[in-house]
């Protein structure tokens, strides 16, 4: 869970998140440490330059996995929220920008030898070797891989953030829905406590919700535009997980009591949203039609997600109760793993409390 807890002697408390002095700050700490980011599928990164100039902007952090597949990373803080509306065009145009270059002029134009020489390096695959201490990368197929992936346009791009607004949220969550190949998007919030005068660093890979934002959005007439198609009911969801067995047969269960006891509230039906990467299961709340949780069947992993906004709106007075029963601060879009028969009473009470039940 996104939180840090510390041991005071007196019992556990949830430690204070730091703000991050400026986006240099952050950004140092990616390009310094970029085994830090929990990217979808944990490819192996090796940083080949910050603020490399590509075209007529600078990249924050260009990176290349051990694969050969180029990574494109932007680092912006929550407070510059008009940052977040430039972020998805700065990172899509540098990835337009570099779609069709070879390794050569890939090496010569945007890395620069004035990186890999400083590194000792001679090329991007020296410098990529530099990193793999394992011996993970096969010299004779990186550079044709590396060749096919600037070939076809094939990039993660990764956004990091130290909180996720709402309309960046929806905006990752349009894109990821919509893409089929050809692009891997990792949402990523890095959060810094400081612990017994040691500085800590909580990252946390977010998976988008479109719903999280609906609220202050235009929604569109068709849920299939955003690559999901609703259905009322929970019957879809359940058929869903059928042969699931076990604890994790368990934790469905349990989601799936939760959403239909807040499905008997006033106001309250339950959608289920079924798409190519997983199933929702949405107690959405009328009439603004939305939901303090969503249910995830995300290739057969149990979850739930607690939206901020939709508290914020509909339960303020719930939030404290909910944080302590989940073991964090509700951000958006906040993942819980572990959901607790206190954390099952915490969020029914918030259900009551935005149906005026």
């Amino acid at each position: 869970m996104a939180g840090m807890w510390t041991n005071t002697g007196d019992g556990w408390e949830l430690g204070l998140v730091q703000a991050f002095e400026d986006e240099e700050e952050l950004r140092s700490l990616i390009a310094e440490n970029p085994q830090l980011l929990p990217l979808a599928g944990s490819p192996r990164l090796a940083v080949l330059g910050s603020e490399v100039q590509l075209g007529t902007g600078y990249a924050d952090i260009l990176a290349v996995e051990f694969s050969g597949r180029p990574v494109i990373i932007e680092v912006k803080l929550h407070k510059n929220l008009e940052s977040h509306r430039a972020i998805v065009s700065q990172i899509i145009y540098y990835a337009a920008f570099l779609r069709g270059f070879d390794v050569d002029a890939f090496e010569r134009r945007i890395v620069l030898r004035r990186y890999t020489a400083s590194a000792g390096c001679e090329s991007i695959l020296e410098a990529v070797k530099a990193h793999d201490q394992a011996g993970e990368v096969d010299q004779d197929s990186f550079r044709a891989s590396l060749q096919g992936f600037l070939a076809r346009g094939d990039f993660r791009q990764v956004f990091v953030l130290d909180e996720v607004s709402p309309e960046l949220e929806r905006v990752v969550a349009y894109l990821d829905a919509v893409t089929v190949q050809g692009l891997t998007i990792d949402l990523v919030t890095v959060k810094k406590y400081e612990v017994n005068g040691v500085q800590v660093a909580l990252p946390e890979r977010i998976s988008p919700d479109i719903d999280a934002a609906s609220m202050y959005m235009i929604e569109s007439s068709n849920p299939a535009d955003y690559g999901t198609i609703d259905v009322d009911g929970a019957d879809e969801f359940k058929r869903s997980i059928e042969g699931v067995t076990g604890d994790t047969r368990r934790k469905f269960d349990d989601l799936i009591a939760l959403a239909e006891q807040l499905a008997s509230f006033p106001n309250v039906h339950l959608v289920t949203g079924t798409g190519v990467r997983m199933v929702t299961l949405k107690p959405k709340i009328r009439p603004k039609d939305v939901g303090l949780v969503t249910i995830y069947n995300d290739n057969l992993q149990p979850y739930l997600k607690v939206n901020k906004s939709v508290f914020i709106d509909l339960a303020p007075n719930s939030i404290e109760p909910v944080e302590r029963a989940i073991g964090s601060s509700i951000g958006q879009g906040s993942t819980v793993y572990n959901v607790t028969p206190e954390a099952l009473d915490a969020l029914t009470a918030a259900y009551r409390e935005a149906c005026g039940a």
